[in-house]
């Protein structure tokens, strides 16, 4: 496929002078326009990154037919997020590019992130909430690639994210170009307790600083 002719929706945020651009993919229940996606996204194009987010086709043919449709496969998913990558590069060849998501899309970011790197030049990756385990399953690790990870990615993770909770987290082998930073009380969309004194909006605000801070220093 041309990746010019990609059919998937896309959003587009930041400004036209960014000092990079951020192809970042949605969760498997949450579209590209849910309220988290729309903060991180707005948060870092005020900090001055151009943010892609587009639609895996399978939440695409959720908005059509009005039903929750399951995730694509893997493989599916994973060829979409290239088509998106490949066209950002085609519309910005000189452009520092780097990828990243929720949940899900963070996984599929992080599976590709290698290749992606020696393909099209992708700098690192952003895993918003990584989903380490399915919930109340902490033997069914999605572990085995963040081990030998080679290009920088940094995992925000609330402190009692259900798919990877902190003291779970901190007993996985992990790759040392893999950054960890913890969103103080948040859940796997970074969420607080209401004793946390906390907001979910502070929350998200931690999160785009965060990513922010390691999108930069990539930049040299």
């Amino acid at each position: 496929m041309n990746p010019a002719d990609t059919a998937a929706p896309r959003l587009l945020d930041g400004p036209a002078d960014a000092l990079g651009s951020v192809v970042l993919a949605h969760g498997v229940g949450a579209p590209m326009d849910s309220p988290f996606m729309a903060a991180i996204a707005s948060g870092l194009a005020q900090h001055g990154w151009r943010v892609l987010r587009f639609e895996f086709a399978y939440m695409a043919r959720q908005r059509i037919l009005e039903r929750r449709q399951g995730p694509d496969r893997m493989p599916v998913l994973q060829e979409a997020l290239r088509e998106q990558v490949q066209l950002e590069r085609r519309l910005n060849p000189n452009l520092p590019l780097f990828i990243g998501g929720k949940s899900m899309g963070g996984r599929v970011a992080s599976l590709l992130l290698d290749e992606l790197a020696a393909s099209y030049g992708v700098r690192g990756c952003l895993c918003l909430g990584y989903p380490f385990h399915p919930p109340g399953k902490p033997l069914q690790l999605r572990t085995e690639h963040l081990a030998t990870l080679q290009t920088p990615a940094l995992i925000l993770q609330g402190e009692r994210d259900s798919f990877g909770r902190r003291e779970e987290v901190d007993s996985y082998s992990l790759s040392p170009q893999i950054q960890l930073r913890w969103i103080p009380s948040g859940d796997h969309s970074f969420k607080p307790t209401r004793s946390s004194g906390v907001s979910e909006a502070e929350n998200w605000n931690t999160a785009v600083k965060f990513s922010d801070q390691f999108l930069r220093l990539l930049l040299g």
